[in-house]
This record gives C-alpha cells, structure tokens and sequence, in this order.
C-alpha cells in the first residue's frame, strides 16, 4: 500500500562528521540512507524500523531504510532524510534561478520495496 508525503531533506551533525570520512564510506552512505518517519505513519503503512521502503517524486525513485520518529519530533506525513545520492534522486532540475535544485516540500509515494 503507498501513501503520498512530504519530504524534506536537510544537512544532519552525524552526516557531517561521517562526511569529514569520506562520501563513499559505508557511515556517511548509511546515514543519508535512513529515513526518519512518524512512528504513526510507519504503524499504518504497516513498517517496522529498520525496514526497506521506496520513494517515488515526479523526478525520481529511491530506495531506503526507515526509522520511527515520535509525533512530537516529526508530525504525521512528513519525512525527513539526510542529504545525499538517495536524496538527490528525487529532486528535479529546476533551480528556479539559483543553481541550487529546489529540494524542500517533494511530495513522494511512500512504499514499502518491492510493492
């Protein structure tokens, strides 16, 4: 079963330092591969922490592994994940004139793999 929500991508302290290793260390991809959602959500999308879910934007597709957020930390229907290749992937082209691809409030399908 999928769900449209809101993503919004941003810069963690944890992908910082994972950075400081190397983008292509196992850290730094792990960590802007976790996607925190409101435990409500996973409960009625039927997730457990730790399980595989696809994304789909009108740009793009990921892959990546969900983690539960309390409704106090993350409201319901809206994700948060680190910025990285998975992010990137749904992002569209348009900068709207600033060269920086506009990458706040991407309406997604949430899923989970491979439904």
């Amino acid at each position: 079963m999928a769900e449209k929500m809101v993503l919004i991508p941003g810069r963690t302290s944890a992908q910082g330092v994972a950075l400081n290793a190397g983008k292509l260390k196992d850290e730094y991809i792990k960590l802007t591969s976790m996607l925190e959602m409101n435990v409500d959500d996973m409960a009625r999308l039927e997730l457990s922490e730790g399980d595989k879910v696809c994304l789909r934007s009108a740009s793009g597709e990921t892959v990546v592994t969900c983690k539960g957020r309390s409704a106090e930390d993350l409201p319901s229907g809206l994700l948060f994940l680190p910025y990285g290749p998975p992010s990137s992937q749904l992002m569209g082209s348009d900068t709207a004139g600033t060269g920086m691809p506009l990458s706040k409030n991407i309406e997604v399908e949430v899923s989970r793999n491979g439904e």
